[in-house]
């Protein structure tokens, strides 16, 4: 074994000491991965090397030479077994995945097993131009197709009539006879063409041969084929139904389209703490429906007292010191799904975090019947509170009481990273259900 294969040994080991997926999307540093690239660390492993013992004052090869300044004792840390371990960090390589793969994990990892559900949107394409039509444009025409049927034709149609005509010749046939022998042969000749061939054989000639028997010993039938390779084409009888034209394929593909709509409270009371919480439970979550559906778009929206929408990175860093209102969120949500994406065509996923402080009756009189109106495959809300629910913290509370006997709608509580798997877990295993 070369030094080559013991790297590679190592570092088959490090990728398996990738960093568990659960404490990975609870403790890990999500900030590492892309939107479609999921960076999960693994802790490098050392791989062997000579190093020098500087405890050992000998040793072979020294050489004569006087010795120099002695450099001191080991320090802890420097190989004692007795010191104490450092304070830095391991270093870290990054095992990289595509949400495909995190999905399939994720769903391991929790004991799922969902499968995209709902509406498959049929996309029709051109292919290869491999269907024929009876008309189309002359550059279209299937010279191919036209040729091999004209062929056929002559294939199925000429015979040797110089044959025929002597046939005619041989004592005692005439057409009936004539025509029995080619039916027998499967010689594709008409009665009425012997008939006419019989009526022009000068009777003299109509003796000229005792029987068939003495025919064939003189004169062979040539078949169609035999004769065109000894010959050649002269004319190939083509007819207008032989026409077909060359059109492209259409293709249909089905896609599975899903739009994730992520709602976040951005007001002043959502602190640092908090909106961790948010993007340590929302980012597992857009990966995993990225990997699951083939078609994934995301749409966020922040909200104060108002609601505006946002790109991503501007979502999970975004505050304001505004106050609450969450049906201001939903409101826009309705008017982008109904533009943007009509519910008989995609898939929809809404899911909303906040510390669940919300003004006075918004969650019943307005929040509550804006969920149940608007069609989705799953509702979520997530409460991020660390420090416990504050005492005006109810939004969550309600929304659970309030549909509770929805199949639909999902509501987790998050009160520290160690929560965010079981979030995960509430929010798709709902989606399992139902």
């Amino acid at each position: 074994m070369g030094l080559n294969d013991d790297l590679d040994r190592f570092r088959e080991v490090g990728e398996k000491r990738r960093e568990d997926l659960a404490d990975f999307i609870q403790y890990g540093d999500l900030g590492k991965s892309l939107p479609d690239r999921v960076r999960v660390p693994i802790k490098i492993v050392n791989l062997p090397e000579f190093a020098y013992d500087r405890r050992d004052a000998g040793g072979v090869g020294q050489g004569d030479a006087d010795l120099g300044d002695p450099v001191g004792q080991p320090q802890p840390g420097d190989g004692d077994e007795d010191g104490e371990p450092g304070e830095e960090s391991d270093e870290h390589e990054y095992y990289e995945m595509d949400p495909e793969e995190f999905a399939q994990e994720l769903d391991e990892e929790l004991g799922l097993d969902l499968e995209p559900k709902g509406k498959e949107v049929v996309e029709e394409k051109e292919g290869d131009y491999t269907d024929l039509t009876r008309s189309g444009p002359d550059s279209t025409l299937d010279f191919d197709r036209l040729f091999k049927e004209g062929l056929k034709r002559k294939l199925a149609m000429d015979v040797d009539e110089e044959f025929l005509h002597e046939l005619l010749r041989v004592e005692g046939v005439g057409p009936d006879e004539a025509f029995e022998w080619a039916r027998e042969r499967r010689v594709p000749v008409s009665y009425a063409w012997l008939a006419d061939a019989h009526e022009n054989v000068p009777e003299a000639e109509r003796e000229r041969w005792e029987s068939v028997d003495e025919l064939e010993e003189h004169v062979q039938y040539e078949p169609a084929a035999r004769r065109i390779r000894r010959e050649g084409l002269r004319h190939i009888p083509f007819r207008r139904d032989d026409e077909r034209y060359r059109y492209p394929e259409v293709i249909e593909e089905r896609e599975t389209n899903v739009v994730v709509v992520n709602i976040r409270d951005v007001s002043g009371s959502m602190r640092q703490a908090k909106r961790e919480l948010v993007e340590r439970t929302f980012t597992p979550l857009d990966w995993y429906l990225q990997g699951k559906y083939d078609n994934a778009e995301f749409v966020y929206v922040a909200h104060d007292a108002e609601a505006w929408e946002v790109d991503r990175d501007e979502f999970f860093g975004i505050r304001s010191g505004g106050g609450t209102r969450i049906s201001s969120a939903y409101e826009l949500v309705a008017e982008i799904l109904a533009e943007r994406y009509p519910w008989h065509q995609w898939n929809r996923y809404v899911f909303a975090a906040g510390d669940s402080e919300n003004s006075s009756n918004d969650t019943r009189e307005n929040v509550i019947p804006l969920m149940e109106s608007i069609d989705a495959n799953l509702h979520a809300y997530v409460e991020t509170q660390p420090s416990g629910n504050a005492i005006n913290a109810t939004h969550a509370e309600e929304v659970d009481d309030a549909l509770a006997d929805a199949n639909d709608v999902a509501v987790a509580y998050v009160t520290g990273k160690e929560d965010v798997v079981d979030a995960i877990y509430e929010i798709l295993s709902t989606e399992d259900e139902s």
